[in-house]
């Protein structure tokens, strides 16, 4: 059984984007990547939301950025390997993308189920990043194994909220703060109820 992993940057005031969707505000720092590469060594499947999915292009530029720092190459060459599935109605896979042949578009209607036939199958876990309205259905329907939620220090007053959806009833697995950075991951399992 494949596990599904969703992980979420937060403000400390529980807002996973800024105002009008601004990721720019948020408390990112080299934590956050170190903490996603680790999720993508394990896993063979990334489930996106459709807003803002771009079918690689940002990663494929970031592997041609000398500039960028070498975790970023490593979080995209780690992309290429990985099958892409897209929770939306409204989105299509453009030829021209650069993860075109590893993606898949899955209607909203179909995503829980889609998620349970992934998880039955073989292969590394599923990982989703940020993406509320994508991964909060799917945390209801009992689907996601663990929540990371990785807190840093902002306080946005106001954007996305990290979750929409009912209450569900979590375990903490554990409260780490996160090697040289400002970010505190608290692991959850979900499947705690």
């Amino acid at each position: 059984m494949r596990r599904y992993v969703v992980s979420v940057c937060v403000s400390i005031d529980g807002f996973q984007e800024g105002v009008d969707g601004d990721l720019s505000v948020m408390p990112f720092d080299d934590g956050f990547s170190r903490h996603n590469v680790e999720l993508l060594r394990r896993a063979s499947t990334v489930v996106h939301g459709g807003r803002g999915f771009d079918g690689g292009a940002y990663w494929a530029a970031v592997l041609q950025d000398d500039a960028q720092p070498p975790i970023e190459h490593e979080i995209a060459r780690l992309n290429e390997g990985l099958e892409h599935v897209v929770v939306s109605d409204s989105v299509e896979v453009d030829p021209s993308w650069p993860w075109a042949d590893a993606t898949r578009v899955v209607p909203r209607a179909e995503a829980i189920e889609a998620v349970r036939r992934m998880k039955g199958g073989d292969g590394g876990d599923l990982v989703t990043y940020g993406s509320a309205t994508t991964w909060s259905p799917l945390l209801e329907a009992g689907l996601v194994d663990e929540l990371h939620v990785l807190v840093g220090p902002a306080v946005l007053g106001g954007g996305g909220p990290a979750y929409r959806g009912d209450r569900v009833p979590l375990r903490l697995l554990d409260a780490t703060a996160l090697p040289d950075s400002q970010l505190v991951r608290l692991r959850y399992d979900a499947r705690g109820r």
